[in-house]
């Protein structure tokens, strides 16, 4: 089954949408770390400290915190995902499926933009990935 390239316009449209998802991503990722370093700097110097602290609130601070940076690597993943996709933009290899080498359907990138692989390769990589935390 052969698929027809995306045109200039459609690699633009891409473009555009993920020059913008990096942009809110990195600010995502900013605003987290601003709040984990200001909430950290709070607490080590004391300034929380003449709170009486129940040992739950001590565990939902700390939940709390390592949920924050869950988050954050996670928007930073997705953001390598998208420089990736960028990357392959200009040097005219995007589109194109890690695993198989076949042409990512057009569908599949405009409703995922830095997709890298196409489905069945996506859904073998999603398979490996499980097999191997077991």
């Amino acid at each position: 089954m052969t698929r027809e390239p995306l045109t200039k316009k459609e690699l633009e449209e891409i473009k555009k949408i993920l020059v913008e998802m990096k942009k809110k991503i990195t600010g995502e990722i900013r605003r987290l770390t601003e709040d984990n370093i200001s909430k950290s700097q709070k607490e080590a110097s004391g300034e929380i400290s003449s709170y009486t602290y129940h040992m739950a609130d001590m565990a939902s601070a700390s939940f709390d915190r390592d949920f924050a940076f869950s988050l954050a690597s996670n928007e930073q993943e997705l953001l390598y995902m998208i420089d990736e996709a960028l990357s392959k933009i200009e040097s005219g290899e995007y589109g194109i499926c890690e695993s198989c080498g076949v042409r990512i359907p057009k569908r599949r990138l405009k409703a995922i933009p830095y997709a890298r692989y196409c489905v069945k390769c996506q859904e073998e990589e999603e398979k490996r990935i499980k097999r191997e935390r077991k």
